[in-house]
C-alpha cells in the first residue's frame, strides 16, 4: 500500500565559526545548541562526527550562553542566512531559557525566504508559545489542550485527534521500534518500507497547529499497537522547510548510543539534511541498512576535539 499523505490543517557566548561567510558547494550546516535536558554537547559532538565522516558536509556551532541573566545574550546573533540548514536542538522545557526576539525573528525570516531547518529530537518539545516556531515544527510535546494530535491507524489512515481528547504528549520506555515509512518521499527513495532502530522513543499525542504537515513514517505504540504515531514529519513554513523526527535521542550518562550508530539513523540525517539545503538526495542505500527484524548498529562515532 502507498501510504502517502500531506495534511493541510487549520497554522558573548561560545560561536564556533557561526559567522564564517558561504563557501563553495559544500553543503553549509549550522547546529543551534547550548541548554536542552538531554545531554547537548554530546549531541553536537556526534552529529560533528557522524557529517564529518559523511564528507558532503561543512559544519559550523552556535552555542547560546548558559544562563538567563548571561550578558552575553545581548551579542548571540547567529547568521542563519550563511547556511543551507541549521539543525536545531536546544529544549527549554524545564528550564524557561528563551532565544532573544530578534533571534526568534531572524530564525523565521529565514525559514520564511527559504531556508532548511532540522527541529532535532528534543527540540521538538521547545518554545511553548512561540507561534513561528509551533507553525515551523508542526507537532510538539504539549497539553491535550493546545491543539489537535495526530495519529495513524492499522490501515495507515490518518486519524485527527482534536485538542482536548486524548492524552498529553508523552512516551513509553525506549524501544527496539519498527519505522514504517509512508508513501515515496525523496528523502527515503530506496529504503525498505520498514526497518528497525534501537533506543527510540514513541512521542504519543503530539500536539500543534499540525498545518503544512506530511508525516513520512511512524511507529506502532508498543503498548497499544493499534495506534502508530509519526516519527518523522515534514513541514513547509513559507519558502522554507523543516524536518523533524524522534530519532537520535542522547541522554545524560550516554558515551556512544546505538540511537546515533545505528545505520538507518546514519543515512537518513545526511538525506534529510540534502533535501533541506533543496540538493538531490543520495539514494544509494548501504549494505548495514538495518531490516524489520534487525538493528543495525555501526562502530564508534569518531568526535571531533
Amino acid at each position: 500500500m502507498r501510504w502517502l499523505f500531506a495534511l493541510l490543517l487549520l497554522t558573548l557566548p561560545a560561536v564556533h565559526a557561526a559567522d564564517s561567510p558561504i563557501r563553495g558547494d559544500r553543503i553549509r550546516v549550522l547546529i543551534v545548541d547550548g541548554f536542552s535536558n538531554h545531554d547537548w554537547k554530546l549531541t553536537t559532538k556526534l552529529l560533528r562526527g557522524m557529517l564529518a565522516a559523511n564528507g558532503r558536509f561543512d559544519v559550523d556551532v552556535s552555542t547560546t550562553p548558559s544562563t538567563r541573566d548571561d550578558p552575553a545574550w545581548a551579542q548571540w546573533r547567529p547568521k542563519f542566512s550563511n547556511y543551507d540548514v541549521v539543525i536545531q536542538t536546544c529544549n527549554n522545557l524545564g528550564n524557561g531559557l528563551e532565544w532573544p526576539e530578534v533571534v526568534r525573528e531572524d530564525f523565521a525570516r529565514y525559514v520564511q525566504d527559504g531556508g532548511g531547518v532540522y527541529i532535532y529530537h528534543s527540540a521538538q518539545n521547545s518554545f511553548r508559545g512561540w507561534k513561528e516556531y509551533e507553525q515551523i515544527t508542526g507537532l510538539l510535546w504539549r497539553d491535550k489542550n493546545y491543539g489537535p494530535s495526530i495519529r495513524i491507524d492499522e490501515k495507515g489512515n490518518v486519524v485527527r485527534i482534536p485538542a482536548g481528547e486524548g492524552e498529553n504528549t508523552g512516551h513509553p520506555a525506549r524501544i527496539e521500534g519498527v519505522i514504517m515509512r509512508l508513501g515515496d518521499h525523496p528523502i527515503h527513495k530506496g529504503l525498505p518500507r520498514a526497518w528497525k532502530t534501537p533506543m527510540l522513543e514513541v512521542y504519543r499525542y503530539c500536539r500543534g497547529p499540525a498545518e503544512n504537515l506530511e508525516v513520512l513514517s511512524c511507529v506502532r505504540d508498543p503498548e497499544h499497537p493499534a495506534y502508530a504515531w509519526p516519527s518523522e514529519w515534514v513541514t513547509h513554513y513559507g519558502k522554507g522547510r523543516a524536518y523533524v523526527s524522534t530519532f537520535g535521542h542522547v541522554w545524560a550518562g550516554d558515551v556512544q548510543p546505538a540511537s546515533m550508530r545505528c545505520a538507518g539513523v546514519q543515512t537518513v540525517i545526511p538525506r534529510v539534511l540534502e533535501w533541506l539545503a533543496g540538493r538531490d538526495v543520495d539514494a544509494s542505500v548501504p549494505r548495514d541498512f538495518p531490516t524489520d527484524k534487525a538493528v543495525s548498529i555501526r562502530p564508534e562515532i569518531v568526535l571531533p576535539e
